[in-house]
């Protein structure tokens, strides 16, 4: 079964995180392997391996620091040479090539001189085989007790997979309801290119999920609660999947890579070991939430100006705080009679990290912050990796195909922690003139909307109740003799010199807003040549909201 991402991965030496990050060198994960899989060709030590991804170098994909790359598919010295030259762009900790392409002299000088570490495959190894291998390797190491407090829960998952595997004969993933793998069996060398995906690429390809989910397979698993058969077809081979529920939620699911429908009593076995899965399941969620919990505590107590031992989780600055908005509304509320009603902030919040998590932000930056989904995003011009802001633009921008109302309001760039609660509170600035139609656009940075900042700032400090000035007298005129001086005068103040688009703001003869003007002298004295006094009467106006 394809998923969006597989097991919690480990955080190379350049993804901070709040434990000390820990790989594998090059060298000690393919002496585990064993078996003459891997050989070491070219060993340029480099970022350990935390990691396995598939290469794809016509979209640019050569992975993150302390990934081993695999080059599937990559033959010709020329196209070699380039993929190494890509992994040196993102210090990726290892490069995997057949045999041919890694002992060829100019691919090996080539990764000597790009301090790139190249490890050759086997002519007879399958690429599949070898990717459960490693992906095994790495997986456990990772959920080890000492690194996440997860991992007895997801070493008796991996159990529970084999255990799995014994009663069908086949391979076995177990997955959460979103997709990503959890668990899966030792036993994977008979998995299709579809499973390799799942775990290789952690994003199945759209149009798998688009076949299964127009078979009706998802439909059915999601108010299951028996196990059932999905013959082979579109280039799938069959699958026999049993639903993991607690009560009537539904948890997960259980998938097994098959050649027919099993007899019953397997079927039953089946089932029965899904209620103990369901357990560890709950397990798994209850500490998932705490760990999200603490997360959040934490970046919210960054974003109040506690910054002590910040830079020790923290990625490396410069940062951006953003406020995400719109993904979610609330279907039963109407937006249009009660705005902030119909937001739900924790809703919202789900929402956002799902979408961070399917594009590939592992621990995601993220908290609710006086009622709004914050998140904390590096900016470094030029970076498209996970957790940027120039990532986050395209994540909104896909985010907001499907939900228009989806933004993000950015504050400004800041390189110490001390001036992250200034980011944030532009950031709110921002999405507030965003709320109030002063601001436009699906992404909007506080140094794109400055103008309208710096206003609302000024306008902040104006009591509209004990305005000074003839401002009072012309309200206190218009609201006595049903006259229109205020707008009038926006009007002339937004077009200086151009009476006619003046007169169409206000919908009259430019005649009429040049009679009005010099009615107006007669019940206030206006120095309109004055550049402070334009400015003045300008704020006030605004406040008042003409």
């Amino acid at each position: 079964m394809p998923s969006a991402s597989s097991r919690p991965r480990r955080t190379s030496a350049t993804r901070t995180s709040s434990t000390t990050p820990v790989g594998l060198p090059v060298g000690q994960l393919v002496g585990t392997l064993g078996g003459g899989l891997l050989t070491v060709v070219v060993d340029a030590g480099g970022s350990a391996v935390d990691d396995v991804t598939l290469a794809e170098p016509a979209s640019g994909v050569f992975g993150q620091a302390g990934d081993l790359l695999l080059g599937v598919g990559v033959e010709r010295p020329a196209e070699a040479v380039s993929l190494l030259e890509g992994a040196a762009g993102v210090d990726t900790g290892a490069v995997v090539m057949r045999r041919a392409a890694a002992r060829n002299p100019e691919v090996r000088s080539a990764a000597a001189r790009l301090g790139v570490s190249l490890v050759e495959l086997a002519e007879h190894a399958s690429w599949a085989h070898v990717v459960w291998l490693l992906r095994g390797v790495l997986d456990r190491a990772a959920s080890g007790p000492a690194l996440r407090a997860e991992g007895p829960v997801l070493d008796e998952l991996f159990a529970l997979a084999d255990a799995c595997a014994a009663l069908v004969a086949a391979p076995i993933t177990i997955e959460d309801t979103q997709s990503r793998v959890l668990a899966y069996s030792s036993t994977q060398d008979v998995a299709d290119p579809a499973r390799v995906s799942t775990i290789v690429g952690r994003r199945v390809p759209d149009e798998v999920i688009a076949s299964l989910r127009g078979r009706g397979v998802f439909r059915r698993l999601a108010r299951s609660d028996e196990p059932f058969f999905v013959p082979a077809g579109r280039g799938l081979r069959a699958r026999l999947v049993v639903p993991v529920r607690a009560g009537t939620e539904w948890l997960g699911s259980i998938w097994a890579v098959v050649d027919e429908e099993p007899p019953q009593h397997v079927l039953v076995s089946l089932a029965q070991t899904a209620s103990v899965v369901a357990l560890h399941l709950l397990r798994l969620r209850s500490q998932a939430d705490l760990a999200r919990r603490v997360s959040a505590d934490r970046l919210r107590a960054v974003l109040s100006g506690d910054t002590l031992e910040a830079e020790g989780w923290l990625p490396p600055p410069p940062w951006r705080v953003v406020v995400l908005s719109g993904a979610h509304r609330d279907p039963g509320l109407r937006a249009d009679r009660d705005p902030d009603a119909a937001r739900d902030p924790e809703r919202e919040l789900e929402v956002w990290e799902s979408v961070a998590r399917r594009r590939s932000w592992r621990q995601p930056l993220l908290a609710i912050f006086d009622g709004v989904a914050l998140a904390l995003v590096r900016d470094v011009p030029g970076d498209t990796a996970p957790g940027t802001w120039e990532w986050l633009l395209g994540v909104v921008e896909e985010v907001a195909g499907v939900s228009p109302a989806a933004t993000a309001s950015a504050g400004g760039r800041v390189s110490r922690t001390v001036d992250l609660d200034r980011s944030r509170r532009e950031a709110t600035e921002v999405q507030r003139l965003r709320g109030a139609g002063r601001v436009t656009g699906t992404t909007t940075t506080v140094e794109d909307a400055w103008a309208a900042v710096t206003n609302a700032r000024a306008l902040g400090g104006i009591w509209t109740e004990e305005l000074l000035g003839p401002v009072a007298t012309l309200r206190d005129h218009d609201e006595a003799h049903q006259t229109a001086y205020l707008e009038t005068i926006a009007a002339w103040l937004d077009h200086p010199g151009d009476p006619r688009a003046a007169a169409a703001g206000v919908h009259v003869h430019p005649n009429t807003l040049r009679y009005r003007l010099q009615r107006l002298s007669d019940v206030v004295d206006l120095d309109l040549h004055d550049p402070e006094t334009r400015l003045a009467l300008r704020l006030q106006l605004r406040a008042l909201g003409h």
